[in-house]
């Protein structure tokens, strides 16, 4: 009787613990409070121009048929990524820079990093998926539209969601199955798991190694093979004789480089870092790399450098804007 009586009363503390924090206080930048107002209308604007520079390239890709090919077929989705990465942290992020106390609820908290590791996870595939394309367009001009037929892109985007809604699900109840009993202080700008995991009242020794291996195969491994594939299409770039095209090619390529290596090297060192690897500000401005400027910098990096995205947007623009007042 007395071993079952302790038992009970053991499953009811964990219960209680588990039970005892029902919201989480997202600290931000509150160590700044002088600087919250302009960093409120900074983040507003980064926002608004990130939701309208990602949506104005789904619109574009949808209605001009000229643009359904792989590559820009690739690039609407990773718009519709960055488009809901940005969706799901800023809002709350503002939110925090408008009010001196932020609360999320328990359920938000576990919303929001789902989402965050779906976004984070599919992107990381979708941007190797990106480099194969161009690789193959590049490296083997002959052979791609056998290459990248219709069914492979299919099954390649597919498998980037795919994957990111497998990592999501499995990271996400994993953290939040320990019990939180308490601080509830979060210091971070969202809620990340490196973050959040940091409150649990448990030994989380067996998820961090799971989440060290996990960081490695879902964004060092694809950085790693996106910078092989650079390099194979930078030596194929040097061998053009047309110094027009080698540019052309070289500066899609240089853009999208610049790109993959700002999102996957602040994202790796967000997630493969030791507790005590670097400070919390410079943990925020590492999330805020990958989580904001990569969403802002995509649209121009991809678009106001092509010449078929120019063209595109113009011929969207006279027929929404110059036909009706003719």
């Amino acid at each position: 009787m007395s071993i079952k009586t302790r038992q009970g009363s053991t499953e009811e503390m964990k219960r209680e613990n588990q039970s005892s924090v029902v919201e989480f206080i997202l600290l931000g930048f509150s160590n700044f409070p002088q600087l919250q107002q302009q960093l409120f209308a900074v983040f507003l604007v980064i926002y608004l121009v990130t939701l309208v520079g990602n949506a104005i390239i789904i619109v574009i890709i949808s209605l001009d048929q000229r643009l359904h090919v792989p590559m820009y077929l690739f690039l609407q989705n990773l718009s519709v990524v960055d488009l809901s990465f940005s969706a799901v942290i800023m809002p709350e992020m503002l939110v925090v820079f408008s009010t001196e106390k932020t609360t999320i609820s328990f359920a938000g908290c576990f919303a929001q990093m789902y989402f965050i590791l779906l976004f984070g996870g599919t992107e990381c595939f979708l941007l190797g998926a990106m480099a194969y394309d161009r690789f193959s367009a590049i490296c083997h001009p002959l052979n791609y539209p056998m290459t990248m037929n219709k069914m492979v892109f299919i099954e390649l985007v597919m498998f980037s969601w795919v994957s990111g809604i497998i990592v999501a699900t499995v990271q996400t109840i994993w953290v939040f199955s320990f019990p939180f009993c308490g601080p509830n202080e979060i210091n971070h700008i969202s809620c990340e798991t490196p973050a959040v995991l940091e409150l649990a009242c448990a030994d989380t020794f067996l998820f961090e190694i799971y989440a060290f291996t996990g960081t490695i195969l879902i964004i060092l491994v694809p950085f790693l093979l996106i910078l092989l594939s650079y390099l194979r299409i930078l030596f194929t770039i040097l061998k053009m004789p047309s110094t027009t095209r080698r540019q052309k090619a070289f500066s899609t390529c240089a853009s999208h480089l610049t790109s993959v290596t700002l999102f996957y090297g602040t994202a790796s060192m967000t997630y493969l870092q030791p507790k005590s690897g670097y400070s919390p500000e410079t943990k925020k401005l590492m999330s805020l790399s990958y989580s904001l400027l990569t969403p802002l910098l995509n649209p121009l990096i991809y678009s106001l450098r092509n010449s078929e995205m120019k063209r595109a947007l113009m011929k969207l623009w006279q027929r929404k804007v110059v036909l009706p007042t003719v």
